[in-house]
């Protein structure tokens, strides 16, 4: 059986969460989506349900995380290349989100992060093959 990932976020703006993640390159899913979350596709196997905070609190009895106070996940995304790195951190900040961090070469890893417009972290990665490993 192949697994998928659905990530739930809460968001305070809908229409421009959902802007914000299609500037990025990814897709929406309408079958999954209505006037109160939207479904991104990230992949064939990854995709993030966007909720209002209303919808959210629906599925959960504790309060919505203060992005701006408390980190509430990190979310990792592997990347095919240091470039498609760059290019999404550049297309998320185009898009309003936010940094605060710089890009980091290890050698066999080269990473950077995004904020989106509600706070939740965003790091993405280009691991290189590390031969001679088991």
């Amino acid at each position: 059986m192949s697994r998928q990932i659905f990530l739930n976020l809460p968001v305070s703006d809908l229409s421009k969460s959902m802007a914000f993640y299609q500037a990025l390159g990814f897709s929406k899913n309408p079958q999954m989506s209505g006037d109160d979350a939207a479904c991104i596709v990230i992949s064939d196997a990854i995709f993030v349900m966007l909720a209002t905070h209303e919808k959210f609190r629906e599925f959960t009895p504790k309060a919505v995380c203060d992005t701006s106070r408390a980190v509430e996940v990190l979310i990792n995304l592997s990347c095919e290349s240091p470039e498609e790195v760059d290019a999404l951190v550049a297309r998320a900040l185009a898009a309003g989100g936010s940094t605060y961090d710089k890009p980091e070469d290890l050698g066999f890893m080269y990473s950077h992060s995004f904020l989106d417009l509600d706070g939740h972290g965003w790091g993405l990665f280009h691991m290189s093959a590390m031969s001679g490993q088991e």
